[in-house]
């Protein structure tokens, strides 16, 4: 099922959710250009793979940009009008972020202004990490914190969100 938006759309849920599935499926039913902006890294084996499939998956309509931390400058450059970029996800570049020592609370001003200013449509998928225990270590919890943030400002400056939990959408805005 299709949700509608008019410029931006978040679609958090739990790891392994079907929220990057819905948020493909909700760009692919949008004419245009598609733009996957990925910010994974392939730091093993594992990860290697997992990129590989899900790129697999998304088929030839897709451009790929790979953007681990200059996220909202990937989105300014390749957001025109009657496009769709799908960011995916919000909690790699958290990670990224956190692991690079990069001054999150910046890169989330510049990423929300930089959706603010995109010309074509924006589809951002993230992980919510908050519904669990408290991590038991420093660095854990500050990770939870940073994401929570994303979570938070993405929440307030998109036109719809979308909560998936198994595979089911739930509206949240």
């Amino acid at each position: 099922m299709i949700h509608p938006f008019d410029h931006s759309q978040l679609v958090l849920g739990g790891a392994r959710s079907g929220k990057s599935r819905f948020a493909q499926t909700q760009a692919e039913a949008l004419p245009g250009e598609l733009v996957y902006i990925a910010t994974a890294q392939a730091f093993d084996a594992e990860m290697g793979d997992r990129i590989a499939r899900h790129r697999a998956v998304r088929g030839p309509r897709w451009r790929t940009v790979d953007a681990p931390l200059a996220l909202a400058a990937a989105i300014l450059a390749e957001s025109r009008p009657g496009n769709v970029i799908l960011v995916d996800c919000l909690t790699l570049w958290a990670s990224n972020l956190l692991l690079g020592e990069q001054d999150a609370a910046a890169a989330l001003s510049e990423l929300t202004t930089a959706i603010a200013q995109a010309p074509g449509k924006v589809i951002l998928v993230t992980n919510e990490v908050g519904l669990g225990i408290v991590p038991d270590n420093a660095l854990a919890r500050r990770f939870r914190d940073i994401a929570g943030d994303i979570n938070q400002a993405m929440a307030a400056c998109v036109d719809s969100a979308i909560f998936i939990a198994a595979g089911l959408p739930m509206v949240l805005k």
